[in-house]
Order: C-alpha cells, then sequence, then structure tokens
C-alpha cells in the first residue's frame, strides 16, 4: 500500500503568535518554522500503515526543511511544488496535491491512503482534505486520531460527539484527515537525518494559476486578562496566606 501525506511549513506558535502587518498570515520570523502537531501526527500514522510512504507540500524553498524532517522519520519520498504562501488559498494547495496525485497515479504509482493535518495551524483552513477527495472522487473522513487498513479499507478512528468514538470504514483509495493526540510522533535519529539529506525531491511548478485565500483578515483573541492580589509583605502575609489555601482546598479540612 502507497501512502501519500500533505504537509505545510508554518510558523511555530509555542510562543507568541504575531500576525503580518497586513492581517493575512502568522508572521513566523521571530518563531522560527515547523510542521503542525496534526501532520506530524499524520506522517506518522502514515509510517505505521505503510512501508512506501510520499510527502508533499507546496509552499515556499525554504519548505523542503519540513520535507526534510519527514523523510527523517521514515517517509521514502518527496514532492515539493513551489510557490510562494501568501498567494494561495484552500482550493489552490487541493488543485496541487490532485493535480500530483493525478499524475502519479498514471505513470503506476498511485496512493491508496492520502492523509493530511486536520486543519492548518496557521490560518485555521479546515477545507483541503475535502476539496481534495472532491477533486480526486474519493471517500474522506475528518477529525480521525487513528487509522488501521484492513480488507482494502482504512479504519479510522475519532471523537464523536458526545465524548465518546466513531469508527468509519472506507473503501481505499480515500483521504483522512488527522488530528493530534491518536499516535506519538516520532524525532527523526540522526541516522534518519543523514538518510533524509540524500533522497532527491521532486520539484514541480504551480499547475495553475493561483486563486488566493479571498481572506478578509486574520484576527488574534484578546488577551486574558489576568489579576493580582497582594496578600502583604514578610511575615505579615502568612496568616493571609494560609486563608489563601484553605479557600483553594489545598489545606487538609
Amino acid at each position: 500500500m502507497r501512502a501519500l501525506v500533505c504537509v505545510k511549513r508554518v510558523p511555530d506558535s509555542s510562543g507568541q503568535v504575531v500576525l503580518t502587518e497586513d492581517a493575512q498570515a502568522v508572521d513566523g520570523r521571530f518563531a522560527g518554522f515547523t510542521i503542525s502537531d496534526h501532520e506530524n501526527c499524520a506522517v506518522e500514522t502514515a509510517v505505521q500503515v505503510s512501508d512506501d510512504v510520499t510527502v508533499i507540500t507546496v509552499g515556499p524553498a525554504e519548505a523542503a526543511e519540513q520535507l526534510r524532517s519527514a523523510l527523517g522519520v521514515g517517509a521514502s519520498a518527496a514532492v515539493h511544488v513551489e510557490a510562494e504562501p501568501k498567494d494561495l488559498g484552500p482550493a489552490d494547495v487541493a488543485r496541487e496535491i490532485a493535480a500530483v496525485a493525478t499524475e502519479h497515479e498514471g505513470e503506476g504509482r498511485g496512493y491508496d491512503l492520502i492523509l493530511l493535518g486536520n486543519d492548518a495551524a496557521d490560518s485555521g483552513d479546515f477545507q483541503v482534505p475535502i476539496r481534495l477527495a472532491h477533486a480526486l472522487g474519493r471517500p474522506v473522513v475528518t477529525g480521525i486520531k487513528t487509522v488501521t487498513v484492513e480488507d482494502d479499507h482504512a479504519v479510522c478512528v475519532g471523537d464523536g460527539p458526545d465524548g465518546g468514538s466513531e469508527t468509519y470504514r472506507l473503501p481505499l483509495p480515500a483521504v483522512v484527515a488527522i488530528m493530534e493526540g491518536g499516535v506519538e510522533p516520532r524525532y527523526p535519529t540522526i541516522k534518519g537525518r543523514m538518510a533524509a539529506k540524500k533522497v532527491v525531491i521532486e520539484t514541480r511548478a504551480l499547475s495553475g494559476t493561483a486563486m488566493g485565500a479571498s481572506r478578509v483578515q486574520l484576527t488574534l483573541p484578546p488577551p486574558v486578562p489576568s489579576n493580582v492580589q497582594v496578600l502583604g509583605e514578610g511575615p505579615e502575609a502568612a496568616g493571609a496566606v494560609v486563608d489563601l489555601f484553605a479557600r483553594l482546598g489545598v489545606l487538609p479540612g
């Protein structure tokens, strides 16, 4: 079984999130770049269910770094559709991935399973998996934590609306959007990193004219207010601290 995993170069959001001046994207110049947690789990899932994994990205030349990271944990091939992220919308990304998948299928190296992150970590778009599946005419399911392959079907498990789990059986070939939490992504070993450097990445240009995101702007949520109460200074504050611990239930009754 052959698998294709789609990843995106996104700013590291573990620190303070800053938007670009035009509020169209997250500014990663000072935070650095990475692959989102959803996509790390998608890569791990692909490596677990297939020994023939190709990773693909649609983005700037620097995104080769993210492809190398995925190669370092078990992917065996990579495709890079070079383009400026600011020019791309979800429809553009889905079209480019579909073009690669269709071309490879015509060459006899089609993909039984295509995995993506559930949504983009920087722009919050939830559209690419659905658009991609529609373009390829394949079944799709989103919000999935784990995937196994049984009898030409992908068995996909995700969280249900009532707090339980839901299981879907999709006939292959299929498209699945992965959420973090179902698998534990591995980190590239030194051996894996060295092997990844030797892989020749298939580089391509856009197959058509980019439509763009048609996005008005991104906004950041207001900062969470914090209140500070001064309990006192020195030994005189001891009683107030004990009272506070008692209200918080820290002290035994």
